[in-house]
């Protein structure tokens, strides 16, 4: 039985040979980067280097010094979050929201004493504008996704930004599920500091991602220490993109995740999304017409690859271990840390099952997702 690897929203597993190469190269030959003049030493701090340009490239930021990189967006997220809401702030987010931007907000709330408001998500998964622009008064900082991670629903982020900064507040945008996977444009969508991650859309290895910040604006260091230069300093450097970057950086991993970043440059961001939505479209398509089977979201208009469904009243985890153990079918069920998203959905107890298709997959995956799926609803039906 042949592994169709459809959870490309938690990690894309199959990364293209040059990322491979990259990271293989690296580790073979690295030293610290930005820690000695010597090669081995410089070629690491090149390679950062070019990983921040790749970056900045692909996703139209604003250039290779307002980039710092993270280990993840879950890090990049907590950065952001720590370092522009104060003591006693206001901050926005949605009911899409990620735990990755809900739990740094609930701190902040217990322990700094800020406002957390959240604007509702409709049961079909599309954000209510009506709620959010009453969430916004008084907000000094709005946190929100790009796109669902539970039902790949992409919201206007550029609506969500213009209307935030009329507000007076900042905008965070959290494109983990995005990033490499839907066409964007850092500049363009008025974010004043987007979070990223390395390990899924942009085919590089985990333990990489990073914020890409507008210039002027200053983010308060979450970590200090060792940064490489202005050692005598007691205080860690203020200056991008080492003001949010401490200690030795991963530069073995950056190099993969440079690699990937210039393979999705050469495939084109466009074309990939393109294949992507039309996988995940056919099978959403296919899927909506199989009795018990009900699909989730889909209500802001633009789905990017993830399609999730439930079978009838079956366990979302019963589903997904048939389609492994069954069909070699690798898919996600449950909660996805995004709880307010089910809440909306109304699918707390029983989760859903998540299929996430990438670049690396193909139309015989789709096929076999499909025909999986109609044969788990006819049994789990008892026709």
């Amino acid at each position: 039985m042949s592994l169709v690897y459809l959870d490309n929203a938690a990690t894309t597993q199959h990364k293209p040979q040059a990322v491979i190469d990259a990271v293989t190269a690296a580790m073979c030959s690295f030293g610290g980067p930005g820690r000695g003049s010597h090669q081995a030493a410089l070629d690491a701090s090149l390679a950062v280097f070019g990983a921040r340009q790749a970056v900045s490239n692909l996703l139209g930021g604003w250039g290779a010094a307002s980039i710092s990189f993270a280990m993840n967006a879950t890090m990049a997220l907590s950065i952001a979050i720590d370092g522009l809401l104060f003591e006693g702030g206001c901050a926005v987010t949605t009911a899409a929201s990620h735990n990755s931007v809900l739990r740094p907000l609930f701190r902040a709330r217990d322990e700094r004493g800020c406002t957390v408001r959240i604007a509702r998500i409709a049961p079909d998964g599309a954000l209510d504008w009506d709620d959010y622009q009453r969430s916004l008064e008084g907000a000094s900082l709005v946190v929100a996704t790009h796109a669902s991670n539970v039902t790949g629903d992409v919201y206007d982020v550029a609506r969500v930004a213009h209307m935030a900064h009329e507000a007076g507040a900042l905008f965070v945008l959290d494109a983990a599920q995005t990033a490499g996977a839907w066409p964007l444009n850092v500049v363009e969508t008025g974010a004043d500091v987007v979070c990223f991650t390395g390990h899924k859309s942009l085919y590089g290895p985990q333990g990489t991602g990073g914020l890409i910040v507008r210039p002027g604006l200053e983010i308060e260091p979450l970590l200090e220490g060792g940064s490489g230069v202005h050692s005598f300093d007691e205080r860690h450097p203020r200056f991008m993109p080492e003001a949010l970057e401490a200690g030795t950086a991963n530069a073995h991993g950056l190099a993969g995740l440079a690699a990937g970043c210039n393979w999705l440059a050469d495939q084109g961001v466009a074309s990939v999304s393109e294949r992507i939505a039309a996988m995940a479209n056919r099978f959403a398509n296919e899927i909506s017409a199989v009795g018990g089977v009900r699909l989730l979201g889909g209500g802001s208009g633009q789905r990017c690859g993830i399609v999730a469904l439930n079978v009838g009243d079956v366990d979302s985890g019963v589903v997904s271990d048939a389609l492994s153990q069954h069909y070699g079918i690798c898919t996600r069920p449950g909660a996805h840390c995004a709880p307010l998203m089910h809440k909306a959905l109304g699918t707390e107890t029983q989760g859903v099952v998540r299929f996430s298709f990438g670049a690396m997959n193909d139309d015989a995956d789709v096929d076999a997702a499909i025909a999986a799926t109609k044969e788990l609803a006819s049994e789990f039906s008892g026709e």
